[in-house]
């Protein structure tokens, strides 16, 4: 069994929904059903461009009568302002809470049975004020706590769950093939199922129309998935983001996020296909790309 530990993100940002229509406000605007979401239940979603782009991805949660963004921190302002575009004369409010706020994960694979959950994606239950959550898009990534920030760190500290650090919980997602916000994801550039979200929860197909809908079911009923973001173990120097991937002289793909021997890279399938194991040029690197367990490509 997986080793277990605990460690604060400080670079995730929230920001509150409230107001008599924070449901029906957010239901037109992101890839997975609002309605979902209860004190026992969290989700993960995108919100897209109107041509079915990237810009955020973020799990929400309902703490008390408000629903919570757990998203990036350094880019919430930005998100904010996209969702107020949209909020005309419904009766919602968008509140910056980063400050009143803390997120702890606790991962490995008992991290939900030593926080009294069901491993299960999105299992969610309140906790000393807040909430804590299986993460929704693999169970193996372990449980999101969003706690008060006042009380917060005495809470995940009187867990008994042995300190860790956020680049022990980056090698584990990496291994994964789960991608990390906008590091993994190019803003208005990828596309959600090129980067897993049907199999990882982030989107619901029957809930009706959201920014970017059409062109996410066009890409999924048309079968036109080209490529897709997938972990790699890397021999050598660790490439950058960005770094080209051949095979001989052909490009067939990018690194995105990495660390150490292990890192994330967008790969077209027709790559895959004829060859088999096969082995890529990073630079000066030589990666392996891997099939995810939880993939279906």
């Amino acid at each position: 069994m997986a080793d277990t530990f605990q460690f604060v993100a400080r670079d995730r940002g929230i920001l509150s929904v409230s107001g008599d229509d924070r449901r029906t406000f957010l239901q037109g605007l992101i890839s997975n059903d609002v309605e979902k979401v209860t004190p026992e239940r969290a989700i993960y979603a995108a919100f897209l461009t109107p041509q079915g782009k990237y810009l955020h991805d973020f799990f929400l949660i309902e703490v008390g009568d408000r629903l919570l963004i757990d998203c990036e921190a350094e880019r919430r302002a930005d998100l904010q302002q996209r969702l107020r575009r949209y909020r005309l004369r419904s009766k919602v409010e968008l509140t910056d809470e980063t400050d009143a706020w803390m997120v702890a994960v606790v991962a490995g694979e008992a991290a939900a049975s030593r926080l009294g959950l069901p491993a299960e994606p999105g299992s969610a239950k309140p906790v000393e004020g807040g909430a804590a959550f299986v993460d929704p898009r693999l169970p193996a990534l372990g449980v999101r706590l969003v706690l008060p920030r006042e009380t917060g760190e005495a809470t995940v500290g009187g867990l008994g769950i042995r300190s860790g650090e956020p680049g022990e919980y980056d090698r584990l997602r990496l291994g994964l093939g789960v991608p990390d916000g906008s590091r993994d994801l190019p803003v208005e550039k990828a596309f959600l199922l090129e980067s897993g979200f049907d199999e990882l929860n982030g989107i619901d197909w029957d809930k009706g129309c959201y920014i970017g809908q059409e062109l996410t079911a066009r890409t999924k009923y048309r079968g036109l998935v080209r490529r897709r973001l997938m972990p790699v173990t890397i021999e050598g120097p660790t490439p950058e983001p960005g770094t080209p991937l051949c095979l001989g002289e052909k490009n067939v793909g990018e690194m995105r996020s990495a660390r150490g021997d292990v890192g994330l890279a967008m790969i077209r399938l027709e790559a895959l296909a004829e060859n088999g194991d096969v082995v890529l040029a990073a630079g000066e690197a030589r990666v392996r790309p891997q099939r995810p367990a939880w993939a279906s490509f």
